[in-house]
C-alpha cells in the first residue's frame, strides 16, 4: 500500500492503521515521488498535493500501472468525484472517514482486481454455505440456491468476512452503489428473501442498531 498524503499526521495514522490490518504500507508527501515509486497494489491518493495536482498523478499512475487507486481527499464536490473516476480512480472517499470504511473499500477494489485479472476462482465457505465468486453460484450442503444479483451481492458482502459485523450502509453501498441516495430499508426486503432461500433464517444475524453478519459456526466443506 502506498499513501500519497502531504499532511504528516494523516499519513502516519493511515500507515499505522493499514499495518495493524496486516498490510505493508509506506507514505510519500509529493506526487512526483509517488510516480517514481515501484508499482503498489493499492494507492491511497490525496488530491491536494504541494507539487503536482492529484488528478494528474491519478492519470499518470493509471497509464503506467494496474494499481488500484482510491482517492482520499477533502474535496467532496460531485465534479471532483466524476473527474477523478474518469481519470482512472477506482474509488473516492471524502475526508473525514473511518478506518473500517477505508479497509472495506480496499478489500472491494482488491477483489475486483483479482476477478478482472482472470485469476483462479475464489470460493467462500462458511459451514454448509459455499459461495463461488467466479461462477456466482451458491450452494447449501451441496444443493444449489438460485439468487437474484442483489441477493448474491449482499451474501458476497457478508461471506467475504464471516463473523464481522457489517453496517446496513456498507452493505447497501457495496450491493447497490457507493453513491446510493435512497432509503436503506430496501435492504430488508432482499435480506428476507435471501434468508428464506438459504433455508436457515439464523445464518444471517441481525444486530439491531448496528448491522448484520454471518452466524459464527465452524467452516466445513459442503457434502
Amino acid at each position: 500500500m502506498l499513501v500519497v498524503e502531504d499532511d504528516p499526521g494523516i499519513a502516519t495514522q493511515l500507515v499505522r492503521g493499514l499495518e495493524r490490518a496486516g498490510y505493508a504500507a509506506d507514505s510519500v508527501a509529493m506526487g512526483a515521488e509517488a510516480l517514481r515509486r515501484p508499482p503498489s497494489d493499492v494507492v491511497l491518493l490525496d488530491l491536494g498535493l504541494p507539487d503536482v495536482d492529484g488528478i494528474d498523478v491519478c492519470r499518470r499512475l493509471r497509464a503506467d500501472s494496474d494499481a488500484a487507486i482510491i482517492v482520499v481527499t477533502a474535496r467532496g464536490e460531485e465534479a471532483d468525484r466524476v473527474l477523478a473516476l474518469d481519470e482512472g480512480a477506482d474509488d473516492y472517499l471524502v475526508k473525514p472517514f473511518g478506518l473500517a470504511e477505508l479497509l472495506a473499500r480496499i478489500r472491494a477494489v482488491l477483489r475486483r482486481g483479482q476477478r478482472a485479472g482472470g485469476g483462479p476462482a475464489e470460493v467462500l465457505r462458511h459451514g454448509p454455505l459455499c459461495v463461488d465468486l467466479r461462477t456466482r453460484k451458491v450452494t447449501i450442503s451441496g444443493g444449489e440456491v438460485a439468487l437474484t444479483p442483489k441477493e448474491f451481492a449482499i451474501l458476497e458482502c457478508l461471506a467475504t468476512d464471516p463473523g464481522r459485523l457489517i453496517s446496513r450502509q456498507e452493505i447497501v453501498e457495496r450491493a447497490w452503489d457507493e453513491h446510493w441516495y435512497g432509503p436503506t430499508k430496501v435492504l430488508d426486503v432482499h435480506l428476507a428473501a435471501l434468508r428464506r432461500k438459504l433455508g436457515d433464517p439464523t445464518l444471517i444475524e441481525t444486530v439491531y442498531g448496528h448491522g448484520f453478519r454471518l452466524a459464527d459456526r465452524p467452516t466445513q466443506d459442503a457434502d
